[in-house]
């Protein structure tokens, strides 16, 4: 068990340094990096998917590569258009309703992300729950006019029943998210109502395995994102994306950009837009560089060992 600490070129989620554990089993490597705001509860699908990739594998992949897009996190325009600019990606997920901050300011980091796009490129924004209904409504269309025209908006507010009021009063594409991934069974979470496409994350969903179960029982068109994983969890995503059945938008895996370094010389980063299904995850062999301090490893083995016992009471018959 490694444990890791990389900083981030700018804060996300609220965080400015990206922690977590690397397992290594029969298999190959696993990752464990739920956030810190989680619960032992919650983490308990995060070890499982570590585990997954750790012990058993994934399945096989119906395609070999994967169109990914870039992200933008809450920065200036002129760093936004320079994010797109290098990226090679034709498709930019821009972050917005950062709190304390005005529209206006989201409104023009999407219109640089226009104009380094160009007039073919598609433009998404992510919102993370943070509006009412009547403040989304205002803000997609604020931001549509703004990007020249959105793919999909990502969780504009919290709960399903608000996603479906939006939807009803927008034109732009609705997508879930947190609603899907937080929620206390993913696979009874009703969404088709309220979104038109499923965004999807195979740690906070359990695995690979278990976020197809997912992805089916939606039933709406899925992208699967990253949870700004090293190479080692993202393969993880990569995996599920190469195994579903239909893939008709690029998905949030190129976030490598967001962090200062990787644990791995096989970094999974974009070129020209695209991303390579791999077997298994890349080896750590860079893990050296980003050992935690003593207190960090300290700190994240504790929480591991608690959160190892949160996912045997979750087992069938426990």
């Amino acid at each position: 068990m490694l444990v890791y600490s990389i900083p981030m070129r700018n804060r996300f989620r609220g965080i400015t340094v990206r922690e977590g554990v690397l397992l290594e089993g029969p298999a190959g490597w696993g990752e464990f990096c739920a956030f810190l705001d989680y619960s032992d509860e919650e983490c308990a699908s995060w070890l499982a998917c570590a585990l997954e990739s750790a012990n058993d594998g994934w399945p096989a992949p119906v395609r070999s590569k994967i169109p990914v897009n870039c992200t933008v996190p809450v920065v200036t325009p002129e760093r936004a258009y320079e994010i797109v600019a290098k990226s090679g990606c034709s498709t930019a997920k821009v972050k917005v309703a950062d709190p304390g901050a005005p529209l206006g300011e989201d409104l023009e980091r999407v219109t640089a992300v226009r104009d380094a796009l160009g007039p073919s490129g598609a433009i998404r924004v992510d919102a993370n729950m943070a509006w009412d209904v009547d403040t989304a409504v205002k803000a997609i269309r604020e931001l549509e006019r703004a990007a020249g025209g959105l793919e999909y908006v990502e969780q504009p507010c919290p709960s399903i029943e608000e996603l479906a009021a939006v939807r009803r009063r927008v034109d732009v594409r609705i997508a879930a998210d947190e609603s899907i991934r937080r929620a206390e069974d993913p696979l009874k979470v009703a969404v088709a109502g309220a979104a038109d496409v499923a965004v999807i994350k195979v740690a906070p969903l359990g695995g690979v395995r278990r976020a197809l179960a997912v992805a089916e029982a939606c039933g709406l068109p899925c992208v699967v994102s990253s949870a700004v994983e090293t190479s080692v969890g993202m393969a993880a995503g990569l995996a599920l994306a190469g195994a579903l059945p239909e893939l008709d938008f690029a998905c949030g895996l190129g976030t490598l950009s967001l962090l200062d370094g990787d644990v791995a010389t096989e970094s999974l980063r974009p070129v020209d837009g695209w991303l390579p299904v791999p077997e298994h995850a890349p080896t750590p062999d860079r893990f050296a560089s980003f050992a935690a301090d003593e207190d960090t490893t300290t700190r994240w083995l504790a929480r591991l060992d608690r959160v190892r016992g949160a996912l045997e009471r979750s087992a069938p018959g426990s």
